[in-house]
């Protein structure tokens, strides 16, 4: 069983966007930004309250601003999602977590060393150059179940 219901439009779109967002980090970082994309879907915490949807995901505002960098610089659609993109994103619709982005809902790429914190929330670790946080202890208790 998966672990969230999905299209074969949300894989292409998450593929593309795990692209966009971690292409030069390789099949690993584009999984880790897959993970932390499923979390939202399933959080329904925080700031990822009624959203159920990979496009919600996507395409949520936050802030007055896109969640992901690529969407916000328009780059999310800069080439189709390749047949390895699909599989990967697939792979994490349907069964891959992995520290450190197993139960993540934040990542970026802070082009120094991680802080600690990330608004509030602990760094979980990194993978090359992005960071990875996940909520604090008894904030978010269905990012750890889903």
């Amino acid at each position: 069983m998966p672990r969230v219901n999905y299209r074969s439009s949300d894989v292409d779109l998450m593929a593309r966007m795990m692209r966009a967002e971690a292409e030069g980090e390789g099949q690993q970082g584009m999984l880790y930004v897959g993970n932390v994309i499923v979390n939202r879907l399933v959080a329904n915490c925080l700031d990822f309250k009624d959203i159920r949807l990979i496009r919600q995901v996507i395409f949520q505002v936050q802030g007055g601003n896109y969640s992901f960098e690529a969407v916000q610089k328009g780059n999310v659609f800069y080439q189709r999602s390749r047949t390895a993109e699909r599989r990967l994103a697939k792979q994490n619709l349907d069964y891959w977590r992995d520290h450190p982005a197993k139960y993540a809902l934040w990542y970026f790429n802070p082009h120094a060393p991680c802080p600690p914190t990330w608004y509030d929330q602990p760094k979980s670790g990194q993978f090359k150059e992005h960071c990875f946080y996940e909520p604090k202890p008894g904030t978010c208790d269905t990012v750890y179940s889903g």
